[in-house]
């Protein structure tokens, strides 16, 4: 199955992560939506293996996404899955960015034009469900 995700978790407190190449990073303790996407049709890269391996601990797999590194310290409380047979994970953070309260600039959009698919809120942000 093709298609995109979102990740929502909790970061329980302040944390400086190292997060591979963007370097060490302040994260504000509070809820983080990361969307993501998977447009294989079998393997490692479909959508349901992909979100298996962000769910497997983070001792047990090779840190190889920003998302990553930041999963040994937040804990995933929702997930979304968007089978699509398109890329719509660029759409999908430009609605998130409206409302979130900040943004990890560059972080999960190395292969796109997006300023970052990683976003802060304070609280939960219940709008997610809605859209």
């Amino acid at each position: 199955m093709k298609g995109s995700y979102i990740l929502l978790m909790v970061l329980p407190e302040n944390q400086i992560i190292s997060i591979g190449k963007l370097g060490s990073i302040f994260f504000k303790k509070g809820y983080y939506a990361y969307i993501g996407s998977a447009m294989a049709k079998f393997g490692s890269a479909t959508l349901e293996n992909r979100v298996r391996r962000h769910l497997k601990p983070t001792d047990r797999k090779k840190k190889h996404w920003h998302i990553d590194y930041l999963l040994e310290y937040a804990k995933i409380v929702k997930l979304f899955l968007l089978p699509m047979t398109f890329k719509i994970e660029c759409i999908i953070a430009n609605e998130v960015s409206e409302n979130s309260e900040g943004v990890i600039p560059g972080f999960g959009s190395s292969d796109c034009n997006c300023r970052s698919h990683l976003f802060h809120f304070s609280r939960y942000p219940d709008f997610i469900l809605k859209q």
